[in-house]
C-alpha cells in the first residue's frame, strides 16, 4: 500500500511538473511577427556617351524616365526562425514599348512584371555550442560587392559567431543544366572577419567551378572554366579618419573543348579615406586594376569579375565613367552587369585618383563636389577605346551632387557631371574621339 501511495505521489509530481513545464513552454512560445518594407522610385536620365553601349561614337543625347520598386515581406518566428519574400518591379523606360519583364510602364499597364528577387528562410542551430545561423534558398550573394561580386542565386549560407570573429561559409548553384550530367556551375566560399578596436579586418576565398562556360545552358558546352578569388579588406576608423581598403587577386583558367587554354591572372586594389569635420566631409580614393597585356592569346592578366556580378553597377565612384549611387548604378561607361562571362569592369584595366568634399548645409540639404583623374593600365592597347595604339589618359571627370531630405521617408537627389576625352578614348584606326561625355540624372525615392 505504501509503495502504491509513494508511486502515486511521484506520478502526481511528474504530472504536476510536466504540466507546469508544458504551460511554461507554451507561455514562452514565440508569436509570428510580420514586417513589410521596400521602396518606390522615379529616376530621370539625360546624357551623352555615359554608358558602355553609347560611348563608342554613339554621340547621341538620351533622355528618359525609369522606375523601380521593391516589396519585402519578413515572417519572423522568435529569434531563431524567419522567412523572407522579396519582389522587384521595373520600368526600364516610362512608356515601355514591349511590356513584360522590366517593362511595367507599357500603355494600359497590367503587365506581368513582378519578379522574385529573394525567397529564403533563416534558422538557428541550437545543437551548436556557438551562435550559428543558416540561410537556405534564393538569396543575395555578396562578397565586397563594390569590387567583386553582388548578385542573387539559390544556395546555402552559414554564419558562425566566434567572438571576435564572424565566419561565413556558402555554396551557391549558378547553373544545374542536366541533372545527370557534369555541366553545372557551383560557387564555394569562405569569408572571415573580426573587429579589432574600431576597425574590422577580414579575408576571403571564393571558388567558381564552371563545367559550362559561359554560364548559360548548352547541350554540349564549348568551354569549361574555373576561377578563384582571394582577398583582404579593412573597414573602420583609424584616428580621425575612416578607411575602406580592398585587395583582390583572381586566378583561373578557361578550357575550350578545342584549342588552347586561357590562363586568368589579375588583381585590383582600392583605398578610401574619409575625414569628417563638423558639417563637412573630405575624402580621397585611389584604385588600380591590372590590364590585359595582350601579349598572348593564352593569358589574360586583366582583373576580371565573375559571371553574374553586378559590381560595375554597385561601384558608385562617379557619374560618367563609373556608376553612381545617385541613380542606383544605372549608367556609367564602366557600369552594367557582368552577364554570363567574366568581365573587366569596373576596375580591370583602369586606375583613378579621386578627391571630394561634401557639406551638410542644413538637416535637409547636402552638396558634394568630386573630381577624378582616370588612367589606362592596359598595355599594347586601350581598355575603353579601340585605337590600335597604347595610351595612358582616359580623362578627367568633375561631378556635382545635391541631396534633399524632403520627409523622413522621401528623398530627392540630383547630380550632373562631365568628362574630358583623353587619348585612351580614341576609337578605330582613325583614332576618332567621341563627343564630350556628360550626364544629368536624378532620383526621387520613397522608402517604407
Amino acid at each position: 500500500m505504501k509503495k502504491f501511495v509513494v508511486l502515486s505521489l511521484i506520478a502526481l509530481l511528474v504530472l504536476a511538473f510536466g504540466s507546469m513545464a508544458f504551460a511554461q513552454a507554451k507561455k514562452e512560445e514565440p508569436k509570428l511577427e510580420f514586417k513589410a518594407s521596400g521602396f518606390i522610385d522615379a529616376q530621370t536620365e539625360y546624357f551623352r556617351n555615359a554608358t558602355l553601349a553609347t560611348i563608342a561614337l554613339n554621340n547621341q543625347k538620351h533622355a528618359f524616365m525609369e522606375t523601380r520598386a521593391h516589396l519585402k515581406f519578413d515572417f519572423i518566428y522568435g529569434k531563431n526562425v524567419s522567412g523572407t519574400f522579396h519582389f522587384e518591379m521595373d520600368s526600364s523606360q516610362w512608356g515601355d514599348a514591349a511590356g513584360g519583364r522590366n517593362q511595367l510602364g507599357l500603355m494600359n499597364a497590367d503587365q506581368v512584371a513582378v519578379e522574385i528577387k529573394h525567397l529564403f528562410f533563416d534558422f538557428g542551430l541550437p545543437f551548436i555550442p556557438v551562435p550559428t545561423q543558416m540561410r537556405v534558398g534564393l538569396q543575395g550573394l555578396a562578397v565586397r560587392p563594390h569590387m567583386l561580386i553582388s548578385t542573387d542565386a539559390t544556395g546555402i549560407s552559414t554564419f558562425v559567431k566566434v567572438d571576435p570573429a564572424m565566419i561565413r561559409l556558402f555554396w551557391f548553384k549558378y547553373l544545374e543544366g542536366d541533372a545527370f550530367d557534369s555541366d553545372d556551375v557551383d560557387v564555394y566560399g569562405l569569408d572571415v572577419n573580426a573587429k579589432i578596436d574600431k576597425i574590422t579586418v577580414g579575408g576571403y576565398g571564393v571558388h567558381f567551378n564552371m563545367n559550362t562556360y559561359p554560364v548559360a545552358y548548352a547541350a554540349a558546352p564549348a568551354n569549361q572554366a574555373n576561377a578563384t578569388y582571394v582577398g583582404l579588406y579593412a573597414d573602420g576608423k583609424v584616428g580621425p579618419v575612416n578607411i575602406n581598403f580592398d585587395f583582390i587577386h583572381n586566378r583561373g583558367k578557361i578550357e575550350p573543348r578545342v584549342g588552347a587554354d586561357t590562363k586568368l591572372r589579375g588583381w585590383a586594389t582600392r583605398l578610401k579615406v574619409d575625414f569628417p569635420w563638423e558639417k563637412f566631409n573630405f575624402g580621397v580614393v585611389g584604385a588600380y586594376g591590372s590590364g590585359d597585356k595582350k601579349t598572348t592569346a593564352t593569358k589574360n592578366e586583366a582583373y576580371l569579375i565573375p559571371p553574374g556580378s553586378e559590381s560595375p553597377a554597385v561601384f558608385g565612384e562617379s557619374l560618367v565613367f563609373f556608376s553612381s549611387w545617385v541613380n542606383r548604378g544605372n549608367t556609367g561607361i564602366r557600369g552594367g552587369v557582368a552577364g554570363t562571362a567574366f568581365a573587366d569592369r569596373p576596375l580591370g584595366g583602369v586606375w583613378f585618383g579621386k578627391l571630394y568634399g561634401s557639406f551638410a548645409a542644413t538637416p535637409w540639404y547636402k552638396v558634394t563636389l568630386q573630381a577624378l583623374y582616370i588612367g589606362d593600365t592596359t598595355k599594347n592597347g586601350n581598355t575603353v577605346g579601340t585605337s590600335p595604339r597604347d595610351h595612358k589618359t582616359i580623362g578627367w571627370e568633375l561631378d556635382l551632387i545635391n541631396e534633399f531630405q524632403i520627409y523622413k521617408q522621401l528623398k530627392y537627389q540630383i547630380g550632373g557631371g562631365f568628362m574630358t576625352r583623353g587619348d585612351a578614348l580614341k576609337f578605330g584606326a582613325a583614332e576618332v574621339k567621341p563627343k564630350t561625355p556628360w550626364i544629368i540624372t536624378s532620383r526621387l525615392l520613397y522608402s517604407f
